[in-house]
């Protein structure tokens, strides 16, 4: 299978992730744990080397303790650790409301990656993001706390997510940084001026959400139901009556486009992200074997430039209600 590389890193990773963030977090109930491991493990007998979570990812089981997302891919990836590329977050916290607590100083670094460690059960994490962009602490004073980190051996990596052009900059000319983790779809291209900046410095975008949180999968409908405690699609307005009128040019489209090239809306949404540049690395997230796999056949659906040009003149026609959307 094609691989990927996390910008200038070297860090090789298969063109499609796995998103571990649904297993206890966001999507509904957490799993089981014993469930939440055999998926993730399923994952990487399928062809998945590439996983991504957070020390915010969490849920409550039934029982009322934390369902830690790091806890549950360590014990997935034990076995296979040395084969596997990990990447996990710091910086972000989650208020009672649902809002991003954030904290990026060194001292909040430093402690946080000591925590992801010993729930991830290894010694060192491939990748590892600044969360969120902290208003309150300089890009250089997080670089240079990443730099220290990669010295000691305790990550491979680091990379920024929801980054923009000048903190991006300002960050890489510290310590460079491997992947940015963006919010990317067919619905959500606000970040593509960033290409040519990726580009010059040699960095790769992770694409988080690359299906519109599930939406461009076209197996959702106004009617389909969330739990509003546990899943945060009940609140994103692509699920909404409105939302979906907005996006039914685009779900037409995805369903033609998949068919003519025999394949599903899910792969056509990500072969369009995997054939626009080699250093887009989505990784969209399920909780079903099937899914995984369908999700992982996208690296195998072809478009040409032709075929991108033409889909991407249509999205420009288009307008959606979209989580995130700017």
């Amino acid at each position: 299978m094609e691989q990927r590389l996390l910008g200038a890193s070297g860090i090789a990773v298969s063109p499609v992730g796995m998103g571990c963030m649904g297993i206890t977090h966001a999507s509904g109930a957490p799993m089981p744990p014993e469930e939440g491991v055999r998926v993730i493990r399923a994952a990487y007998d399928m062809g998945y080397t590439f996983f991504d979570t957070a020390e915010c990812y969490t849920g409550l089981y039934p029982d009322g303790s934390v369902a830690y997302n790091e806890t549950v891919v360590g014990e997935a990836l034990r076995p296979v650790r040395d084969r596997v590329v990990i990447a996990t977050k710091c910086g972000v916290q989650h208020g009672k409301d649902r809002s991003l607590l954030l904290d990026s100083r060194p001292e909040t670094i430093r402690a946080s990656l000591e925590g992801s460690l010993r729930r991830l059960g290894t010694d060192y994490v491939d990748l590892y993001y600044q969360h969120r962009i902290d208003p309150a602490v300089p890009p250089e004073a997080v670089a240079d706390t990443m730099a220290g980190l990669i010295r000691e051996g305790k990550i491979r990596a680091w990379g920024i997510s929801e980054a923009n052009e000048d903190y991006l900059r300002r960050a890489h000319a510290v310590c460079p940084v491997a992947a940015v983790q963006n919010r990317y779809s067919m619905m959500a291209r606000w970040h593509e001026p960033l290409f040519p900046v990726l580009e010059e410095l040699h960095i790769a975008w992770v694409a988080f959400s690359p299906m519109a949180n599930g939406f461009l999968t076209g197996r959702y409908t106004p009617q389909s139901h969330f739990d509003a405690e546990t899943d945060y699609r009940g609140a994103m307005p692509q699920y909404t009556e409105e939302g979906f009128r907005a996006a039914s040019g685009l779900l037409a489209l995805l369903r033609r486009l998949a068919d003519e090239k025999h394949a599903t809306p899910a792969q056509l949404s990500l072969a369009w992200m995997l054939c626009r540049k080699p250093y887009l690395i989505p990784i969209p997230g399920s909780r079903k074997p099937e899914r995984l796999a369908e999700n992982l056949g996208a690296a195998d659906v072809q478009l040409t430039a032709g075929e991108i040009a033409r889909i991407d003149a249509a999205l420009d026609t288009m307008h959606f209600a979209v989580f995130g959307g700017h």
